[in-house]
């Protein structure tokens, strides 16, 4: 049983050292990963965007609320 395991890890780190360097080494992959990052970034960038923007929108309210409330 012992052995099994051990074969077992021996051809998983084959095949992760065969898919590793096979990815690293493609040019289409390496396209993907850089557009694939950048698209997340961008999104990552808009989301902070918009949580200012609704921040700054929610204050704006709180204070046009508070304002009324007094009047």
């Amino acid at each position: 049983m012992a052995g099994g395991n051990f074969m077992h890890r021996v051809v998983s780190y084959l095949v992760n050292e065969l898919l590793v360097n096979s990815l690293a080494n493609s040019p289409a992959f390496q396209r993907f990963a850089v557009r694939t990052s950048r698209r997340i970034e961008d999104m990552s960038n808009m989301a902070l965007k918009k949580r200012q923007e609704l921040a700054e929108q929610m204050k704006d309210l709180s204070k046009n609320f508070e304002s009324n409330k007094h009047q």
